[in-house]
């Protein structure tokens, strides 16, 4: 008994993420960035500020990432941050699964700005526009950043978690 009292606990070491290749090459490069743990499929995540997202988008495009699969905003919740994500994939010849990496872009709720990647990935047209329309944020530089899906005319974001539903909808004519 007192053998096993003296002996010393054995401390789990904590379990650092390291850093994917992606972000390596960011790092190796000089692209100030922070890299968060990959989600469950395995696919690199990074963070980035608002004002590097375009020299770091143009090296990413340089690197290979040459299709912009998905851009969304996010609401992390009511009086939190949007979030811009851009899903990114090197698509290449006879490529089975082609190398994938996400870059998000923490926003602030009240004047939420960020420069558009339509001129490096012309995907990005129609869903920074959605991005814009649903969860307001406005990204500079889009070459025609208008509501998509809402009426020019509406009041508010509707997937903001903290956006309040009007009472009744206005018929518009149809004519």
């Amino acid at each position: 008994m007192a053998d096993e009292e003296s002996k010393p606990v054995p401390v789990e070491k904590e379990s650092l993420v390291q850093a994917g290749k992606v972000s390596q090459w960011l790092t190796e490069n000089g692209f100030a960035h922070e890299f968060l743990a990959p989600d469950h499929n395995g696919v690199e995540i990074i963070k980035v500020e608002p004002d590097f997202l375009l020299p770091i988008s143009t090296a990413l495009y340089a690197y290979g990432f040459n299709y912009l699969q998905c851009q969304c905003g996010i609401d992390t919740g009511p009086g939190q941050e949007l979030v811009s994500m851009y899903h990114l994939i090197k698509v290449g010849d006879n490529s089975d699964r082609p190398e994938e990496v996400r870059v998000k872009v923490f926003l602030p709720r009240e004047n939420p700005r960020v420069p558009s990647v339509y001129w490096i990935w012309k995907t990005a047209d129609w869903q920074e526009r959605e991005s814009y329309d649903l969860f307001g944020i406005v990204y500079e530089g889009h070459p025609n950043l208008k509501r998509l899906l809402m009426p020019e005319d509406w009041v508010g974001f509707p997937l903001r978690k903290d956006y309040i539903s009007p009472d009744f909808y206005e018929m518009q004519d149809a004519y």
